[in-house]
């Protein structure tokens, strides 16, 4: 049988593959694969370190994180005083505490405080006598502190005699300014998943639906822009200086080295002298539309 022009074509490749002229010729494609590699490797590395150092914000507030935010409380028209410091439970101290003066400290000690699990509602299940759904609300302390005090209030239900907005239902709220000079303020859509976050501002609220939710006090501000600095300048002197930052849940704010602050009781609310200047207050604070 006569041969097929395929078969003559790999007969001809065959008596030229060992001759000079293929010989002669540069192996492009392996050094093109090769170059190829090292580019892409080189990219890989470059990425790595990259990610290393500008870590995602999804994943934040990695273990080890030291935040603060600013966190108040309104039920039915009576803004709570700070949040006393975590009181440690069986020789145990959370990630996610109020350090008093209406500061919260969020520093995750384990994987399930960290990331997308740092928010409202487990801080509040973290502290003895606070709740906090979708439907209910409830600052911690003694009932005897006043009608909106150590009492659960639920979606709905009308507000009691003594207070602002006596007799009218209200709804649990959780209203949030991303930063302190944010002008506008932010409603969460399920108050127990907001998510906490670095120099925040938080109002828990209990109000009738349209009342404006107000922006945390000036006082807890300035005291959460207080331990924001003293963590900053502690952890940049702590090398030469030897300073100690106070454990977490203790109610001590460390003031700025050279300051001459004062720190101020938990729960006090009061800001000490040398307290970062909180901006300023209007009259026509935004709100949540509910």
């Amino acid at each position: 049988m006569a041969r097929t022009d395929t078969g003559k074509w790999v007969a001809r490749a065959a008596a030229t593959g060992g001759s000079r002229t293929y010989r002669g010729q540069r192996p492009v494609k392996w050094y093109s694969s090769l170059a190829l590699i090292c580019i892409l490797g080189v990219a890989l590395v470059w990425y790595s370190r990259y990610e290393r150092q500008h870590p995602s914000s999804a994943g934040q507030p990695a273990v080890g994180a030291s935040w603060y935010a600013a966190l108040s409380f309104d039920i039915c028209g009576t803004v709570e005083p700070a949040l006393p410091a975590t009181p440690t439970v069986k020789g145990k101290t959370p990630g996610l505490t109020s350090v008093g003066s209406g500061v919260i400290h969020i520093a995750p000690r384990v994987s399930s405080e960290a990331g997308a699990n740092a928010t409202l509602g487990l801080l509040a299940s973290e502290y003895p006598g606070m709740a906090l759904t979708s439907t209910t609300v409830r600052f911690p302390g003694k009932t005897s502190a006043g009608p909106t005090v150590g009492r659960t209030f639920t979606l709905g239900q009308k507000c009691p005699k003594g207070t602002k907005d006596a007799g009218k239902p209200g709804i649990v709220q959780a209203v949030e300014w991303t930063t302190p000079t944010a002008k506008t303020s932010i409603a969460a859509g399920d108050p127990p998943s907001l998510k906490l976050a670095d120099q925040q501002e938080i109002t828990i609220a209990f109000l009738p639906k349209g009342v404006a939710v107000p922006r945390p006090p000036g006082t807890a501000v300035a005291a959460m822009l207080q331990a924001v600095s003293a963590a900053s300048s502690s952890s940049s002197g702590a090398a030469s200086s030897g300073a100690v930052t106070p454990p977490a849940g203790s109610g001590a704010v460390t003031p700025p080295a050279g300051s001459g602050a004062v720190t101020p009781p938990a729960g006090s609310g009061a800001a000490s002298s040398g307290a970062a200047s909180a901006p300023a207050r209007s009259s026509g604070t935004s709100g949540s539309s509910g």
